[in-house]
């Protein structure tokens, strides 16, 4: 299976579980890892037979800033099944970072992997 990845897409959201966390946006980074049979596309060379990442990128974002969610579990979840239902994914993999989390960690995230129902 072909891969296509989207690593680091930068948006901010509402998302936390503390009251003040709800009333800021802050920073997180996504990382998409969608399975994908390139081989048509490779052989096209047309768009209209490849997954669109910018289309994908730019609902992923439109999505994200649209949301208010308390967890980033949740969050990875409703992009993961958001993908499934909107493009021709087989399987993907989501991971949702918010960086300052933690206070002395780089970095806070989860990652999911879903596939689509048969």
């Amino acid at each position: 299976m072909d891969k296509l990845r989207i690593i680091g897409l930068e948006v901010s959201a509402r998302i936390g579980i503390r009251d003040w966390e709800q009333q800021v946006l802050q920073r997180l980074s996504i990382d998409l890892e969608l399975d994908t049979d390139a081989t048509r596309p490779a052989a096209s060379d047309d768009i209209s037979d490849a997954l669109d990442y910018g289309l994908i990128a730019r609902d992923v974002v439109d999505f994200v800033r649209a949301s208010q969610f308390r967890l980033i579990e949740t969050l990875a979840e409703r992009i993961a099944q958001r993908l499934l239902g909107s493009f021709a994914v087989s399987r993907l993999r989501v991971c949702v970072h918010k960086p300052g989390a933690v206070p002395g960690a780089r970095d806070t995230s989860v990652e999911i992997e879903r596939a689509r129902s048969s």
